[in-house]
């Protein structure tokens, strides 16, 4: 008899399987050739098990080792702990999906907590009621990273990733979701690949970082968090004594002005023109004109891939992977085989080469010395 044979098989790993996919309990089921109601079974009926054709079948679909269906599901990531932009417009199936992902995202970051020491965790904790307090929190967030208040952030992932933040992807999710963030034993920031737009990449994760700082222990779901977190991402990337010194002092702002701006700073245009209006550069005339002037010209989601600034990948899951085959000789593939997934489930959080690879072969090199990971002692 197996080790299989007489573990118990857990429904709510089939469901995290599957929703992480995508995929209806239909879907499944006709992939399998199987009824959505017997699907439905062996997700909430713990006296219903698969037989092993059936199992192996799952397995190779949801791109899971059968083992994985048999260990107990802990730390499932849950939607009241999470701040979602777009919550209420997001339908539940993709939020789930979402969850799911930060589901299995904590299973790789325990593992890799347990070999490895990684970053500080160093976020301040602010709390917050009026526009000046959240315009001074980020303001104070600044200093407390020593951050000059003058000076634009030239790389937010870093930023985050240093002050011990764990920054990953999703990937095939879907736009309505633009990021979303929670704090386990560190505070994680998931961003949406669907974007093709660095600064609002940028934008997204310092809205997530305005929710770490302000609203660690507040409920989440109310729209008034998310407008303070907004406020909170363009005050942080653009500082008010900055911006006012450099916003053109003309009665004409231009597009080329702007674009000016965008550049120096790496925030949208829209950001930068939102950010104009509410420190009161220019008036409620202008920024109406300004905003259908992005909109008859398509630029609300386009502005231009010239204008963009450089991407910011992820680095402290690569560093730490990295510091895995180095110090352990373990590669992602046997991390992925201890967790019971299959390697594709690691690419879609970015976690796609085999770091057993030399470092040097790689397109983007990333020095160790740069992130504080070091081994477990």
């Amino acid at each position: 008899m197996s080790k299989l044979d007489e573990a118990i098989f857990q429904g709510s790993r089939l469901r995290l399987a599957r929703t992480f996919h995508g995929l209806t309990l239909a879907e499944l089921g006709e992939q399998v050739s199987a009824s959505r109601q017997y699907m439905q079974r062996l997700e909430g009926d713990p006296g219903t098990y698969p037989s092993k054709d059936m199992l192996y079948a799952l397995a190779e679909i949801l791109y899971v080792e059968p083992s994985f269906f048999f260990e107990p599901l802990v730390g499932e990531v849950s939607e009241e702990e999470c701040h979602f932009r777009k919550l209420k417009t997001t339908p539940q199936n993709i939020r789930s999906r979402a969850l799911s992902y930060g589901t299995i995202f904590n299973q790789i970051i325990l593992y890799l907590e347990q070999a490895l020491e990684l970053p500080a965790i160093n976020i301040p904790k602010i709390k917050v009621e009026t526009r000046e307090d959240v315009e001074r929190a980020a303001e104070n967030c600044r200093k407390h990273w020593k951050l000059y208040l003058d000076a634009p952030i030239n790389n937010m992932t870093r930023t985050l990733e240093h002050a011990g933040c764990i920054v990953t992807t999703f990937n095939g999710v879907s736009e309505k979701i633009d990021a979303f963030s929670y704090f386990r034993t560190r505070p994680i920031v998931v961003r949406n690949t669907a974007k093709s737009s660095t600064s609002r990449f940028r934008f997204d994760l310092a809205h997530e970082l305005g929710h770490l700082v302000m609203h660690n222990d507040v409920e989440v779901g109310d729209p008034a968090l998310e407008e303070q977190a907004n406020h909170f991402a363009s005050a942080f990337l653009l500082p008010r004594v900055a911006f006012i010194q450099e916003f053109p002092k003309s009665n004409r702002v231009s597009w080329s002005d702007f674009l000016q701006i965008k550049k120096r700073w790496g925030v949208s245009v829209q950001a930068i023109i939102r950010r104009a209006y509410d420190l009161g550069l220019i008036n409620a005339v202008q920024y109406r004109n300004a905003n259908v002037y992005i909109s008859r010209n398509n630029k609300r989601r386009d502005e231009g891939p010239e204008t963009e600034p450089k991407q910011e990948p992820m680095e402290i899951i690569p560093v730490a992977f990295e510091q895995l085959g180095n110090t352990y000789g373990i590669t992602a593939a046997n991390v992925a085989t201890k967790l019971g997934l299959k390697c594709l489930i690691l690419e879609r959080f970015g976690i796609f080469y085999d770091n057993s690879q030399p470092a040097n072969t790689r397109e983007n090199i990333i020095y160790l010395e740069e992130h504080r990971i070091i081994r477990k002692r």
